[in-house]
Order: structure tokens, then C-alpha cells, then sequence
């Protein structure tokens, strides 16, 4: 390396033999090179891309069990598996800002720049996020957004949430896995704390669940923190270290968390709620919360992804279920039930313990069998009306008894790369509530090709990472209902008169939320009226309605969900069938839907209209 004293002499010797060299005209000046052009401006999908991209992974920073259910907390993100997200009101209000701020940059992208798949994913986005905004600037209870009014609930609450999440999608591998789930049981009890200071500034704001949700809750709190020897959330852990062989004393770290604080953290939660019931009504209706028909409005329009009224909802729900009765009707005729109204015709067939499998853990067990041999028919078939299959696998497991009694019958979708399966959990806490004659259909809605199908190919879909792990509840729901005609259309109830009345009756109780929901919220009426008016309909027993009207009245509008979708999607393949003709081929239609991922039904026509399009060109 030549010094800066060297350097300088090292020059000067030049200068000094430059001159006494035979001058030489100078060389002609060279003309510097132009700067490089700027870059173009990002076109109006680059802008897309990148927003999307900055969404999904804002998601991701919120929610560790978001980047669990994804299978991505490895690597960078394996700090994220000790972790659940911040419940607090601050968090909340901060949530609903961003959204807002995100809503406004997604306006300045030009929308009439975009095409094809790119201006669905604009208007897919754009949709939820306007919704949310309306209402977050005029509601400050419960969620983001309309349609969870009350933070904790017989349904609702991390006390509900976060064992299923911990039983069925945090995995347990290695040691490192399992000292996460005890980190993760600490921040269960963080979290109960926090959404204790959210429940208690809603209650300041008049806002607090009808006394049947309080009691329901705190019923089930008291189940789930049973004594350390018997709780699921600490034999959940030592079940599967032992079955991995990861050496350490599980019992002990999780049973020391679990007394320190989980308890403690149940205790007062529960407390809590103890404190309201005496300002609890028995009202059922949001119309008793501040703006509550705004409130529902919003929800439905939220839940629905349409612009339809309650009151067009309910006429709705009226029609559809007088056609169901009618189809019903001449079924339980074929059957030798004659007498009394549909509603009074499938309560005898249930009274008649048709179907129903021992109510023990044996019988339970079979039931599950048969449930997992029927899931491998409609498997074997599914290549008649679909072109794209999922790759996810599909399990059926019970719901834990600790949370059966309020738990629904639901799927939970797999990681993103399958290594942890699909799972539809079946409420078994009575047989006797769920004869086989509406199971089949019940299978077909919760797997395939219902909700299993269509999550874990928009999963594996080539979408934009925020697409593919987003859902609007009229498409996945309306998606999982339409199926279940599929399934009746692909003949698998042929000379099955009772398995058909069990399609028809799952059909019937949507209808009948469609009634009872508008019913509890826009008409005002009372939860025993919604009971009665949806058993009469689909013929329940009171205790299964009653379960299903009071998790209406906590969610407002998500029960008319259904319904719409299904009935929009079925007059969308009515269009393609008019427009296409003998072209018209049901795997092509059902791609176009299913590759597209969930969307508001609007944004359904649209692609649809796409879809119809390219066939006539093609």
C-alpha cells in the first residue's frame, strides 16, 4: 500500500517527466457518458403486488398463531411458536388505524389500470377493508370491524380459542416446540387479562352479552380449568412429548404455568363475568346495543358481502325454506310420515333413535369410522366434478370434551406446506344428537369437497400470499353449502330416502337462520321465540336449537352467510350454463370459482363474467 507522502511524490515525479517530454497536442476532450434513464414508474400491478405483500406480512407480525396455522414459525420466525397476539385495547385501536391507513394507500393505486386476476385481488381487498372502516369509525366495542360485538361469550374469548389452537395446530417435534406450548400457556393467561380490560370498557359503553352467553361462558370456564391432574391443556403436552420421546419434566413446567397463572387468569375472567350478570338482560338482539341497527346492517353487509336487507334476508330465508318443506314433504310421505308439518316429522324421525350410535367413547369411535370411509367414496368420485384436487390431507377428530358443550361441529384448515393435515372436528358430546342420516352431508360441508377442499386449494393456489390465506364467510360457506347439493346431485343419496332427508334438513336449517338471525336482531325477537320458530322448521330438538340461536346472537349475521353464498353461486352457474351451452364442462366452472380464492360475491361475479368470457374465445 503506497502512504498518502508517497502517493503525492509518486504524481509529482510524473508531472515532472510529463515535462520534459516532447509536448504532444492534447487529446480532444471526452463528452461524459450520459446518466442511466430512471427506472419506469411501477405499473399499477407492480404497486398491487407489493401492497398485498406488505399486508401479509403486517398479518404476520399481529399474529403468531396466523404464522403457526401457516407452519411458517421456523427459522426467522420460530420466535413467533412461543407467542399469541396482543389482545390488549391498545392493540385493538392501533389494528383499526392501520387498517384505515392501508384502506387509503390501496385508493391511490388506479384501479382502471388492472386486469384479469390482478383487479380481483384489488377489489377482493378493497372490500373487506372499507367495510371494517365504516365500522370502525362509528363502533368502539367488540372487534375490528362489525359482527363480534361482545370480546367474550359462551363462543367467544381466548378461554375458547386458544386450547383448540394449542390441541390442533401448534405442532410438538422437537424440545424447542414444547418449550413454546408452556410459553404459549403463559401468554394464554396474558391474554385473558388483556381482554379483561377490553370487556370492561365495552361495559362502560353499555355494551354486555345477553345473561345466557355470561353463564354459558363461565359454565365452561369452570370446566376448563379443571385441577392440573386433569387438564387438557397439560396432558395435550405430556400426551405428545412422551409419544415423541423429548426428555424433560413437561408435567412439572406445564402444571407450575398452569397453577402460577393460567388459573389465576380463569379465576378472573370468570369473577368478571360473575360481576355483570346483574346488568345483564336477557335481550338477544344487538338492537339493545348503542347504534345496534347500524350495527347489524354493517354486519350483515360484512358477513353477507351483498347490500341485501334484513328484511329481503328473512323473505329470503321464508322461500327457501317452502321449497325445502315441499321436497321434504314427499320424502317423509315415501317413508309412511304423514302426519304434521315437516319441522314435526323429522322430531319424530329423531325421537326414533334411527341412526343413532352408541353415546360412548366405542360408539363414538365407529361413528368416526364411518364418517372416514364415506370422506374416501366422495374422494374416489371427486375427479367428476372437480379438475383441481387438494393436496392437504383430511382428518376427523372429536371436539375435546372440556369445550364441547359449547363448541360447533367446525373445520380447521392444514399448514401451508401439508404437514399438518385438515382437521373437521365433530361435537360428539351426544350421540343421540347426531343420527347418521345427517352426517353424510355434514361431512360433505366440513371436508370434501366442502370447506377442506376449497381452503387447501386456495392454500396451494398461485395467489398472492395474502389472497390465499384470507376468507369471506358468504364464498367459504357458501361454497361448503352449495357442495352438499353437488354431493345430492352426484347421487350419493341415491335410494338413500333417509340420507336425503338429512341433505334436506341441513339445507333447512340455513334457511332457518336466515329467518331467525334477521328475526333476533331487526325484528327484536326473543331468543325463546327464535327457538321455537327454528325447530319448527328443521325439526331440532329445543337443546340443539337453542345452542344454535344463542351463538347467533353473539355473531351477528354470520348465520345468514350461508345461504346467500350458496344461492348466489348457484345462480352464477346458471349464467355459465345459459352463456356456454353444451360448452359448458363443471370442472372448468368450479376452477374458475375455487382457483380465485374467497371473495365477495360481487367480486364471484366478476371472475365468473371473466371465466364465461375466455370460454366463448377460447
Amino acid at each position: 500500500m503506497l502512504s498518502r507522502r508517497n502517493l503525492m511524490l509518486t504524481a509529482a515525479a510524473g508531472l515532472a517527466l510529463a515535462g520534459c517530454a516532447t509536448a504532444e497536442p492534447p487529446p480532444p476532450p471526452v463528452a461524459a457518458a450520459p446518466p442511466p434513464p430512471a427506472p419506469p414508474p411501477p405499473t399499477a400491478e407492480q404497486e398491487l403486488a407489493t401492497f398485498l405483500d406488505d399486508v401479509f406480512q403486517e398479518a404476520l407480525k399481529d399474529s403468531p398463531e396466523l404464522v403457526t396455522s401457516l407452519g411458517l414459525d421456523t427459522g426467522e420466525r420460530a420466535g413467533a411458536k412461543g407467542q399469541l397476539h396482543d389482545g390488549s385495547v391498545e392493540a385493538l385501536d392501533r389494528r383499526r388505524r392501520r387498517n384505515a391507513d392501508m384502506l387509503a394507500r390501496l385508493k391511490k393505486i388506479d384501479r382502471s389500470r388492472l386486469s384479469g386476476m390482478s383487479l380481483v385481488n384489488y377489489d377482493s381487498m378493497a372490500y373487506g377493508m372499507e367495510v371494517q372502516a365504516e365500522a370502525d369509525a362509528r363502533f368502539q366495542y367488540g372487534g375490528e370491524g362489525a359482527g363480534s360485538p361482545y370480546v367474550l361469550s359462551q363462543i367467544t374469548g381466548a378461554w375458547q380459542e386458544i386450547p383448540d389452537f394449542l390441541s390442533a395446530q401448534h405442532t410438538v417435534e422437537t424440545r424447542e416446540d414444547a418449550e413454546a406450548y408452556v410459553s404459549r400457556m403463559e401468554a394464554f393467561a396474558r391474554l385473558m387479562g388483556q381482554e379483561n380490560e377490553r370487556v370492561r370498557r365495552d361495559a362502560g359503553l353499555g355494551v354486555i352479552p345477553p345473561d345466557y352467553a355470561l353463564k354459558g361462558a363461565i359454565a365452561q370456564m369452570k370446566v376448563l380449568r379443571a385441577p392440573a391432574d386433569r387438564s387438557a391443556l397439560i396432558r395435550n403436552l405430556t400426551d405428545r412429548t412422551t409419544a415423541k420421546n423429548i426428555q424433560g419434566d413437561w408435567r412439572g413446567e406445564a402444571t407450575r404455568v398452569y397453577d402460577a397463572a393460567v388459573v389465576p387468569a380463569i379465576d378472573r375472567q370468570i369473577a368478571l363475568l360473575e360481576s355483570l350478570l346483574p346488568r345483564a338482560t336477557h335481550d338477544a338482539g344487538c338492537w339493545k346495543l348503542p347504534d345496534g341497527e347500524a350495527y347489524y346492517a354493517l354486519a350483515l353487509r360484512s358477513q353477507t358481502t351483498t347490500n341485501m336487507t334484513p328484511a329481503e334476508v328473512h323473505q329470503l330465508g321464508l322461500d327457501v325454506t317452502r321449497e325445502l318443506h315441499a321436497r321434504a314433504d314427499v320424502l317423509f310421505k315415501k317413508m309412511g310420515y304423514t302426519r304434521g308439518g315437516v319441522g314435526q316429522r323429522y322430531d319424530r324421525l329423531y325421537k326414533s333413535k334411527t341412526g343413532v350410535y352408541p353415546n360412548t367413547d366405542a360408539g363414538k369411535a365407529q361413528l368416526i369410522g364411518e364418517l372416514n370411509k364415506l370422506v374416501q367414496k366422495m374422494e374416489a368420485r371427486l375427479p367428476e366434478q372437480f379438475a383441481t384436487l387438494p393436496k392437504a390431507k383430511l382428518e376427523i377428530r372429536r371436539i375435546p370434551k372440556e369445550t364441547e358443550q359449547g363448541s360447533s361441529t367446525h373445520y380447521s384448515e392444514g399448514s401451508l406446506d401439508g404437514s399438518r393435515p385438515g382437521i373437521y372436528w365433530i361435537n360428539l358430546r351426544d350421540t343421540a344428537e347426531a343420527p347418521y342420516w345427517f352426517m353424510p352431508t355434514t361431512t360433505f360441508h366440513e371436508g370434501v369437497p366442502g370447506h377442506h377442499m376449497q381452503i387447501s386449494i386456495q392454500r396451494e393456489a398461485d395467489l398472492p400470499m395474502i389472497r390465499r390465506v384470507m376468507g369471506y364467510g358468504a364464498y367459504v360457506e357458501g361454497w361448503a353449502l352449495y357442495t352438499e347439493q353437488v354431493a345430492q346431485e352426484m347421487g350419493m343419496y341415491q335410494g338413500d330416502t333417509l340420507g336425503e332427508l338429512g341433505y334436506i334438513h341441513d339445507a333447512l336449517l340455513r334457511s332457518g337462520r336466515l329467518v331467525t338471525d334477521t328475526g333476533l336482531h331487526n325484528l327484536r325477537w326473543s331468543r325463546e321465540k327464535a327457538i321455537t320458530t327454528l325447530s319448527d322448521i328443521d325439526g331440532d330438538p329445543p337443546s340443539l336449537s337453542a345452542q344454535e340461536i344463542e351463538r347467533y346472537s353473539v355473531w351477528p349475521g354470520q348465520a345468514c352467510s350461508y345461504m346467500v353464498g350458496k344461492v348466489t353461486i348457484l345462480r352464477l352457474r346458471e349464467k355459465a350454463k345459459a352463456a356456454l351451452g353444451p360448452a359448458y364442462d363443471a370442472r372448468k366452472f368450479h376452477d374458475a370459482v375455487l382457483l380465485s380464492g374467497s371473495m365477495p360475491l360481487a367480486v364471484l361475479e366478476h371472475r365468473v363474467d371473466q371465466f364465461i368470457a375466455a370460454s366463448k374465445s377460447s
